[in-house]
């Protein structure tokens, strides 16, 4: 009777720290308000981002020393992982379910420094701004884009004009899953050139959280005065 009782026993152990080493969901706790002191504080102590690892490492100390809690520099740290040499802070945290929007500032992009995450499902971190995922080929193939083509001949996607404040919109998907509607800027040629409009792709989710592709929704003309396209 010893023996079975004790591989039962070693069993349960295991499946307990199998369970305590499960990811844990991102969430407001993650959430860090950057100081104005931060980056002078960062471009002092760590040098530059040639530095790879040795850069990041140095900068995630820098958080916890400004403040930011063990979840806000584990969120940065995660990021690191995934998109080496992008360094991230979460600065506000929406819950939709079964996936998450999280706001992201790099501290030392400019001029554009926030970027909007997708988070909590499959996989856990979805970079919104990785135009590689979206359907490019049926925006290419529809009649609007072809339209713009022949007004704007270098026009090209890019990403979101982004506050770091408007949520995307999200609504039911398919089969108890979810749905965000992003808008992306076209410009003619370069991040300055002429504006011509922006572009709406839906990100997919199913009911489990896994990400299913992003889908071509239309566009939206040009702005008259050079506003930025909306969220």
């Amino acid at each position: 009777m010893g023996k079975p009782l004790l591989f039962v026993s070693i069993l349960l152990s295991a499946a307990c720290c199998l369970a305590q080493s499960k990811p844990s969901a991102i969430g407001p706790s993650g959430v860090w308000q950057v100081p104005g002191s931060f980056v002078p504080t960062v471009n002092s102590a760590c040098g530059n981002s040639s530095q790879g690892r040795k850069y990041a490492d140095c900068f995630m100390s820098q958080m916890s020393k400004a403040g930011a809690s063990a979840d806000a520099v584990a969120f940065t740290r995660e990021l690191s992982r995934q998109s080496p040499g992008d360094l991230g802070i979460m600065t506000s945290f929406n819950h939709v379910g079964p996936v998450d929007i999280a706001w992201v500032l790099y501290p030392t992009h400019q001029p554009s420094n926030y970027g909007l995450f997708l988070v909590n499902g499959d996989p856990k971190l979805v970079n919104a701004e990785d135009l590689k995922l979206l359907d490019r080929k049926a925006m290419q193939q529809s009649f609007q884009y072809q339209g713009v083509q022949n007004q704007f001949p270098n026009v090209g996607l890019w990403p979101g004009d982004r506050d770091g404040q408007t949520w995307p919109n999200s609504q039911a998907g398919s089969n108890g899953g979810v749905q965000f509607v992003l808008g992306y800027p076209l410009r003619n040629g370069c991040a300055t050139c002429a504006h011509a409009g922006s572009v709406l792709f839906s990100w997919n989710f199913d009911a489990s959280g896994k990400f299913s592709g992003t889908s071509f929704l239309g566009l939206t003309p040009a702005p008259l005065t050079g506003q930025t396209p909306s969220q």
